[in-house]
């Protein structure tokens, strides 16, 4: 159990590095890789927990096709890639505190709604089979829409950053 307590300290750093890059990076392109590393981090803490499929299928979607998804749209307009001082305003001072507070509020309402609640140990795991009846099945129609809706996004970014 320590070594996964250490694992898991490792990811955890890792990810909080990553994130604290994504929102710090001035380069929307290298804002958009360092996702890719808190999104991986996510499936690395999945594979810590045993959850082997939701870390194959945390790979697949978030970093195979949002990522992608990301790039092509980031790549397609006609934005500058590259450093741009203009994307700071003047309330950048404002967000410290106001995400230290949700922060707090965070921490204290899931410490009180879970704070004495433990895993069960008694070996139950959830099969796949399981897991993927309960995605698939009441949300199979929902999943399809969203597969057209980023379909119409790219063929709309395409057009939008087409030179006619």
């Amino acid at each position: 159990m320590v070594a996964q307590n250490i694992g898991f300290a490792i990811i955890a750093a890792m990810m909080i590095v990553g994130a604290l890059r994504v929102v710090t990076t001035s380069n929307v392109v290298h804002a958009a890789l360092w996702l890719v590393v808190v999104l991986a981090g996510a499936a690395a803490q999945y594979i810590l927990l045993a959850a082997e499929f939701v870390a194959v299928t945390q790979v697949l979607v978030y970093i195979g096709a949002v990522m992608v998804l990301f790039l092509f749209g980031t790549m397609l307009t006609r934005s500058r890639i590259g450093r741009d001082s203009g994307l700071n305003n003047s309330y950048a001072k404002l967000g410290i505190p106001v995400a230290v507070v949700l922060f707090a509020a965070m921490a204290l309402a899931l410490s009180e709604s879970f704070g004495t609640e433990k895993l069960p140990s008694d070996g139950s795991l959830v099969t796949t089979q399981q897991i993927s009846d309960q995605i698939f099945g009441p949300y199979l129609l929902p999943f399809w829409a969203l597969s057209f809706v980023l379909l119409v996004a790219v063929i709309g970014a395409i057009v939008l950053a087409r030179k006619d």
